[in-house]
């Protein structure tokens, strides 16, 4: 099925065929309700309940057309009691395409994607012959939820929300980089959900105010939390002691305030939340206590309390929050690991570590907020990038380079959670990690599994504490979770969740080519590569991975059983395309569902597109309004859940 935005795509919204697909692979039995239950069953003339369920990939697209549109090839396969079998064949459903005038929920239309200054008037593209509105080609972080006891205007079936952020505009329209220079929207979107097969249509779609919060900064990965909020990202924190001399940071504050001297640095890099309200609006604060990092995102263990954090950077780091309370995240205490490598264990696989836990501190939202409305990095922290010969200084790696610190007296705690990445350091946390971008749980299991997108640089040079083989397509890494943890002054960590080692998925380590392969892949595409979203879905046992790679020419979604070790391909985005906005959800009303972006289609790069680009480029463009149109939907074609 194609993703073009343009007649095709008309053609593929009337034809809203199929149930949405249900992510089932060595899922348990005894685990309640089943996929493909008594529905599916009875469609093939029976009424039990399978015995078996598992995907059954895809081969990597061969033919242009398929490499320049998502394609979906792979389907799911139920065993019954008496041996037959049924199989669906699953496919790809748009819900919207960026740069779309979609409903506004108030009789006219709004431009998805689009972009907004803090008084809420759209951004304008002065590249433009005529100044357009900017629209974003970059849609990420995403979260089906559903809200009791609401029924909005328009909505023949049953209401659901989406929540969808969106990273960045790649290019103007004379194509000039526009990477972080406009302020991230997030919108809720209104769907309509049909009470007999679980297809979802857009209803309305809403902008959120991100004004209180200063706007947002580059929002990267999503979760959705156990109390029905969309927790954002705001990643690769400007770096508050040179932000006034960057011009990525000046062109942001200029487009969000009219002012390339108003923005803050220290009010991004952290975690922002929307709550979603009944009538398809929402409503935005930014939590500042859980550290600013580079937050691609954060995943609420059980407790709804522990918060475990990807730390997309070169010198990142594990990262873990408790909050006081349940539910919010508003006050908390913050750590960071110290990662102690097992010598010699597996280092041409990722290495093998344990993880000591650093008490950073302990603080409310509302205090650091007040900091960093009041504090320059002067007030806090001393840099200089050549060894200034001072042992008053400590020498650090900071985004793979070293620079030397030295803090100001009485800074502590604005240091720990304004200038994270410098203060963990110098404090013990071992800060090592290549791009650890997303983080999710396997609860039954109580283990933690985090995306290592490239195995490279800090980890590899041996400068930083660790030191493990490279490998440019990167890995999965398991984390066990565990309860009477004490950090490393020997003080209770109060939280059954924490993780106390870190060790690779066997079958979720790329494998990197010596030599690129007929279509320029430099990493075998049966394998993972360069791993970014990920999500579990505990009914049915199975991690999804998506894939941002630099090594793959087309990026891939792929479902791995943790039971069998199986891995199986089950989508495969456009050329140069980001798999992104990835959420498993095991039951909404009756239905289940894979939600699945993908964002900068046609993002070429030089080496591992070069053989297929000449062919690809014409149809990406077609597809994609000039490759700069990306889509947010999910994957379809499954019965609802029994």
């Amino acid at each position: 099925m194609t993703s073009s935005p343009n007649a095709t795509r008309r053609a593929v919204l009337r034809a809203l065929a199929g149930a949405p697909l249900i992510p089932v692979v060595g899922f348990s039995l005894a685990s309640g309700s089943l996929i493909g239950g008594s529905a599916a069953r009875a469609a093939a003339g029976g009424g039990a309940a399978p015995v078996k369920a598992e995907f059954v990939g895809m081969a990597a697209p061969a033919s242009a057309a398929a490499q320049a549109t998502t394609a979906v090839g792979s389907s799911l396969e139920l065993t019954y009691p008496d041996g037959t079998r049924q199989a669906f064949k699953l496919g790809y459903q748009p819900l919207f395409f960026t740069g779309d005038q979609v409903p506004d929920g108030k009789g006219g239309t709004t431009l998805a994607g689009g972009y907004y200054d803090i008084a809420g008037q759209p951004i304008l593209d002065p590249a433009a012959e005529t100044p357009t509105h900017f629209f974003s080609d970059c849609p990420d972080g995403y979260s089906l939820l559903k809200l009791d006891g609401v029924q909005a205007p328009g909505v023949k079936g049953n209401t659901v929300f989406a929540v969808v952020q969106f990273e960045y505009t790649t290019r103007d329209a004379k194509d000039g980089k526009m990477y972080g220079m406009l302020p991230s929207p997030i919108a809720v979107v209104t769907l309509d959900q049909d009470k007999e097969n679980g297809a979802l249509k857009l209803v309305q779609y809403h902008t959120v105010d991100s004004s209180a919060a200063h706007g947002l900064w580059i929002t990267c990965g999503a979760s959705l939390s156990s109390w029905n909020t969309h927790l954002s990202s705001e990643e690769y924190e400007p770096d508050a002691t040179n932000a006034a001399e960057t011009a990525q940071f000046l062109a942001f504050s200029k487009n969000l305030f009219g002012d390339a001297a108003k923005a803050n640095p220290y009010h991004y890099g952290h975690l922002p939340e929307v709550v979603v309200n009944a009538d398809g609006t929402g409503t935005l604060k930014k939590h500042y206590c859980l550290g600013r990092i580079s937050h691609e995102l954060v995943q609420v263990m059980p407790d709804q309390r522990t918060v475990l954090m990807g730390d997309d950077a070169t010198n990142g780091g594990v990262f873990m929050f408790v909050a006081d309370k349940a539910a919010d995240l508003s006050a908390g205490t913050l750590y960071a690991a110290k990662i102690s490598q097992r010598p010699g264990v597996a280092l041409d696989q990722g290495g093998a570590f344990d993880l000591g836990w650093i008490k950073l501190g302990h603080a409310t939202s509302a205090e650091i907020e007040h900091l960093a409305d009041t504090l320059t990095a002067a007030d806090i922290v001393e840099v200089k990038t050549s060894d200034p010969k001072d042992a008053g200084f400590a020498a650090i790696g900071y985004s793979g380079k070293t620079q030397w610190v030295k803090f100001k007296p009485g800074m502590e705690k604005a240091a720990a959670f304004l200038e994270t990445h410098r203060w963990a350091p110098t404090v013990g946390a071992t800060l090592a990690l290549t791009k650890m971008e997303g983080v999710t749980v396997n609860a039954a299991d109580k283990v933690a599994y985090a995306a290592m997108s490239y195995i490279y640089k800090s980890m590899s040079d041996g400068k930083s504490g660790i030191k493990v083989d490279k490998i440019e397509a990167g890995a999965v890494y398991q984390l066990p979770l565990a309860g009477g943890q004490s950090d490393l002054s020997g003080a209770a960590i109060d939280s059954a969740w924490v993780p106390v080692a870190m060790t690779t998925v066997p079958a979720l380590v790329g494998r990197d080519l010596a030599t690129p392969d007929a279509i320029g892949n430099t990493a075998d595409p049966d394998y993972i590569a360069n791993p970014d979203n990920l999500k579990y879905s505990e009914r049915m046992r199975t991690l999804l991975v998506g894939e941002d790679s630099g090594n793959h020419v087309n990026n891939f979604l792929w479902a791995y059983s943790v039971d069998t070790a199986k891995l199986s391909r089950l989508l495969s985005c456009p050329a140069g395309a980001e798999s992104t906005g990835l959420q498993a959800v095991d039951d909404l009303n009756g239905f289940a569902y894979i939600m699945s972006n993908f964002q900068h289609p046609g993002d070429w790069e030089k080496g591992l597109h070069d053989k297929v680009k000449d062919s690809l480029a014409p149809l990406v463009e077609t597809n994609y309004r000039n490759r700069r149109s990306a889509a947010v939907g999910y994957i379809h074609g499954l019965p609802p859940v029994a």
